[in-house]
């Protein structure tokens, strides 16, 4: 049962909404068949409200803290977040296995993070570092819960939305770098038709000199026949057809690697900015 103050209300404020509160709630005024019970909550809340080692603990462990006389431990504060973050990481890793989900694992770990940093910050500030005007009846027990609460829901939609938006880059890459293999497979073949030809030609006593090349290179250089062309053309397209296949090797290994540095410079990103606001 909430009295319908914020975390800034003054004592003052707190037994004046006790009173206005306790009064409607009367079993004497009341009647409602649970007015008993209405009242008791009201009563309770105000003691608890009113003591502040019960207020702290309030704030940061909610009703159950209250009821099982719970106080803050940094240790077992510690453990038992290391125990929820690393549960929830192995979940996310094995929900996000597959080609498709590589950027929704990104996401799921970063929105983790930010989750790790506000947990830490709420639960280990002295005061609710929420500003005032922002859920201002909301402790900071609730707000972890509400975070833990909306964060599967969070997983599924970066799992449906990284499927949605994925493009197989590789995939498509290596599918040109393929065409493009076929297709100077081709003209080699074609070449080498040609040449034949060239060299039929050229043996039956009919020369093909290229008499342009020759007057422009000057006396005395060597002469350039059609077969040469033709050889040093077809020597380039291997070279150039042997680089694609090393492009098709090394595409993989160069995208896994950008990938992951981005993640880490992302995590990096995140505990610095908790060193800064803490």
């Amino acid at each position: 049962m909430r009295l319908g103050v914020t975390r800034s209300s003054s004592p003052l404020d707190i037994k004046r909404a006790y009173k206005k509160l306790s009064l409607q709630l009367h079993p004497d005024k009341n009647p409602s068949p649970d007015a008993a019970d209405m009242f008791d909550e009201v009563k309770k809340a105000y003691d608890v409200l009113m003591d502040l080692e019960f207020h702290s603990v309030y704030d940061k462990f909610g009703q159950d803290g209250i009821d099982s006389n719970k106080r803050f431990d940094e240790s077992q504060f510690f453990m038992e977040l290391g125990i929820f973050y690393v549960t929830w990481a192995l979940l996310v890793f094995v929900l996000t296995l597959g080609k498709k989900s590589g950027d929704a694992r990104q996401w799921c770990y970063t929105g983790m993070v930010v989750m790790l940093v506000a947990e830490i910050t709420l639960m280990t500030s002295p005061t609710n570092p929420i500003p005032e005007w922002l859920l201002p009846q909301t402790t900071e027990h609730e707000l972890v819960w509400l975070m833990h609460s909306l964060y599967p829901a969070f997983m599924n939609g970066c799992r449906s939305l990284g499927s949605y938006l994925y493009v197989d880059l590789e995939a498509q890459t290596k599918k040109l770098l393929f065409a493009l293999q076929e297709q100077n497979k081709d003209i080699l073949l074609v070449l080498r038709e040609v040449q034949i030809g060239v060299q039929t030609i050229e043996s039956n006593g009919v020369k093909t000199t290229n008499s342009g090349h020759a007057s422009a290179r000057g006396p005395g250089a060597p002469r350039v026949t059609a077969t040469g062309k033709l050889k040093e053309l077809q020597d380039r397209l291997q070279t150039g057809n042997a680089n694609v296949a090393e492009a098709v090797k090394s595409l993989k290994g160069d995208q896994t690697q950008n990938s992951q540095l981005g993640f880490y410079m992302m995590i990096l990103g995140f505990v610095a900015m908790s060193y800064i606001f803490n």
